[in-house]
């Protein structure tokens, strides 16, 4: 009986050391992987918000900076003009001064010369008389009767 019972706990036993070691190892194992996982992943989540950030303060300035172009654009067609108006020795010189300055924003401005004949849409095809044959046709294309 002492043979058997031995026989029997040994086994049992090591399978239950076995059962311990190997859910301790488990436990500690996949803690490593998802914790590196999810460094990597916070990681990338905040390399792309602080890309988002910068992409959202470039477009920002941009804008400023355009509108400051806009600014000083304005502001030099401005002084040109009042030079002109001082400066120009007669009303015809003035004039030609004043024209070729604005001449831009008169041209921006022009409307189309000749309106469309209809509005009809254009076609992706070329229309054919109606007694002439289509494409598809066997005698398309050729010159005489065979």
């Amino acid at each position: 009986m002492e043979q058997s019972l031995t026989s029997w706990l040994l086994p049992a036993l090591t399978l239950i050391i076995g059962g311990a070691i190997g859910f301790l190892v488990a436990r500690l194992m996949p803690n490593t992987a998802p914790n590196k996982m999810q460094r990597q992943m916070d990681d990338l989540q905040d390399r792309f918000s602080s890309y988002q950030q910068e992409v959202a303060t470039h477009f920002n300035t941009t804008a400023n900076l355009v509108k400051k172009l806009t600014q000083s654009y304005q502001d030099v067609q401005e002084h040109l003009s009042d030079g002109a108006q001082r400066l120009a020795l007669d009303e015809l010189t003035k004039q030609r001064l004043l024209a070729a300055l604005h001449a831009d924003e008169t041209y921006e401005r022009r409307e189309r010369l000749t309106p469309p004949a209809n509005n009809e849409m254009p076609k992706d095809y070329a229309p054919k008389p109606a007694n002439a044959p289509g494409t598809l046709d066997e005698t398309y294309g050729l010159k005489g009767k065979y």
